[in-house]
């Protein structure tokens, strides 16, 4: 692969990225909005970041990982609850977290809690086409089997959790 010299003197292979709030894609699901601000495509593959912010009592993601990603999580407001590894913690307003690959892990609002959230995945993986599948599904739009379907795609591979599931059930 090569990379080329843009005006300012870039040799990374890939140009500045800016998003602008007013002009940034958003997706939804019944309870949250993900706004995409750069991913794998416009980053020389380098990384996807997206912001999300869920309702109280909404369920992020179950218990996944990624066998090639790195994902970062910075809390911008509320509380996030989450699962790494068998341990679950609550992250608050300036709180980061890295997971590394292979890491089980899952998120979710706060109990009693709304949450916006930073996240960072490094390297990118396309994941804004996985984001907007996954708001397709949770809005009855597409089939969940196309989630399953893409795991290796997206990086992005399902396990199950005893110790999430209990707090998800504790939660209602």
């Amino acid at each position: 692969m090569t990379t080329t010299q843009n005006a300012t003197g870039n040799s990374s292979g890939f140009a500045p990225v800016l998003t602008r709030a007013a002009e940034a894609e958003t997706t939804r699901d019944p309870s949250s909005v993900m706004t995409l601000l750069a991913d794998s495509g416009n980053t020389g593959g380098r990384l996807t970041s997206y912001r999300s912010t869920f309702a109280e009592g909404a369920v992020g993601a179950p218990a996944h990982l990624h066998t090639e990603a790195s994902e970062m999580f910075y809390v911008l407001g509320g509380a996030l609850q989450v699962l790494v590894g068998e341990e679950i913690t609550v992250l608050r307003a300036g709180d980061f977290l890295l997971v590394p690959p292979n890491i089980p892990h899952a998120f979710a609002a706060a109990p009693g809690a709304t949450a916006d959230v930073l996240f960072v995945f490094t390297p990118g993986a396309g994941r804004f086409d996985y984001l907007r599948l996954l708001g397709r599904v949770m809005r009855g739009e597409a089939d969940p089997q196309e989630i399953k379907d893409s795991s290796e795609r997206f990086d992005n591979h399902y396990v199950d959790s005893p110790v999430w599931r209990e707090a998800l059930a504790a939660r209602a």
